[in-house]
């Protein structure tokens, strides 16, 4: 891993690079675990809270994630002229207390409404934490912090399911809200004490409609950063729908029972081996040519498991499902990172704003492109599979605007 520039080194003041990818990596991952550590416990809040069709408890993430979506919108034009440090310490804090509020909820309504808000608090983690990045780091560098961010961030998906299910050895769902606001205020400390303001002063925008309006025209009109987010905002839409469809899946079709956490865990690892990966290869060959390859990969594999789906007798076996879906992510892995450094690239005098306008786009499109395929579980795998068929050539697509039909064209030199 190569050391900080002496630029970068002076906006951290004496923070070293692997500190720094440490706690970039735990606040981005505040949000995995708001996801993913819910997982072993929606059965039981449906239990709990009178909820019969188990598609609805699906909720409980559709809710958080659309929260999620839309805040994002807010957190990077006031980081763009306050500072990164201020509003994140604001999402913190709404995350905790809607965590602590959702052990005391009386109805299902109103968890839904309190996952809203603690959506609405860690979207500062996902915004300011990009933003930050992009402070500090560009081009392929950046994408090498951003993949080594995203190998420690999904630990979290590893680990997150196994926690919830220990967790509620201990007493029911609550004390799942419980854990994630004690994680939460450890990650509000260390950042207190440890990251100065990375926002350079010549970068600070005003906060007026005008200057917002303005931030976002020039997102949305770069050529590049649009078709890659629009581009990741379909593959994460195959993602979102299987973390929907996954107790269903895992637990419904082929009975794993306690074990799902386990399986889930897998694949996630292989999304974390994934990311370590192209960290140790970006620099060397690009972001397009790891990323394009990527996506091509991902396509082959989605279609030998759709073929496969659509023509085993019954459910396909598990092990070559879990082998499949395995291999998939593990090229989602190369292309997350690398698609969302590409975005960023050419906006970094805008990082708050693009990084608002990026995330809500991702985040809003891939919640309810996932949000459909969950609500479209079966009883069998296809919905997911053909979903995620379909949403790699969409995505292929915009890949193919962004680059005028050329793939694998290397724009990048190192930085």
């Amino acid at each position: 891993m190569s050391a900080l520039s002496p630029e970068s080194a002076q906006r951290l003041k004496g923070m070293g690079k692997i500190e720094f990818i440490a706690l970039m990596a735990f606040l981005m991952a505040l949000n995995a675990l708001a996801i993913d550590i819910m997982l072993p416990g929606l059965q039981e809040i449906g239990a709990s809270l009178g909820i019969e069709n188990e598609n609805h408890r699906q909720y409980v993430i559709s809710a958080y994630l659309i929260g999620f979506a839309f805040a994002q919108l807010l957190y990077g034009p006031i980081s763009d002229r306050f500072g990164r440090r201020a509003p994140m310490f604001v999402g913190l804090g709404i995350y905790v207390l809607s965590s602590l509020a959702a052990i005391f909820v009386p109805s299902f309504a109103a968890l839904l409404a309190v996952r809203f808000i603690q959506g609405i608090g860690s979207a500062a983690m996902r915004v300011i934490t990009v933003s930050i990045v992009r402070d500090i780091f560009g081009g392929r560098a950046m994408a090498e912090v951003m993949s080594l961010i995203m190998m420690v961030f999904m630990v979290i998906p590893v680990l997150a399911p196994g926690i919830g299910q220990v967790v509620m050895l201990f007493g029911n769902w609550h004390l799942i809200f419980a854990f994630m606001a004690v994680v939460a205020l450890a990650v509000w400390a260390w950042m207190y004490f440890r990251l100065p303001e990375t926002l350079h002063e010549d970068d600070v925008r005003p906060f007026t409609v005008r200057s917002v309006l303005g931030g976002f025209r020039i997102v949305l009109t770069d050529r590049v950063a649009l078709c890659y987010t629009l581009a990741s905002t379909f593959i994460f839409g195959a993602l979102f729908g299987f973390i929907n469809s996954a107790q269903q899946i895992y637990v419904g079709i082929y009975g794993l029972g306690v074990w799902f956490p386990v399986a889930f865990a897998a694949v996630a690892a292989f999304m974390a081996l994934s990311s370590f990966v192209n960290a140790r290869l970006v620099g060397r060959f690009g972001m397009r040519k790891l990323s394009h390859g990527a996506l091509m990969g991902f396509l082959t594999v989605n279609t030998l498991w759709l073929a496969l789906t659509l023509l085993w007798p019954g459910h396909v076996p598990f092990p070559i499902f879990i082998v499949l879906f395995a291999l998939s992510m593990f090229q989602f892995g190369w292309i997350g990172s690398n698609f969302n450094s590409l975005a960023m690239e050419p906006l970094g005098h805008v990082a708050g704003t693009a990084s608002s306008v990026l995330g809500f786009m991702g985040t809003a499109g891939g919640t309810i492109i996932g949000a459909i395929i969950g609500q479209s579980f079966n009883g069998t795998a296809l919905p997911l599979v053909t979903g995620f068929f379909t949403l790699s050539i969409i995505g292929l697509i915009f890949v193919l605007i962004a680059e005028r039909g050329k793939l694998f064209q290397a724009h990048n030199k190192p930085v």
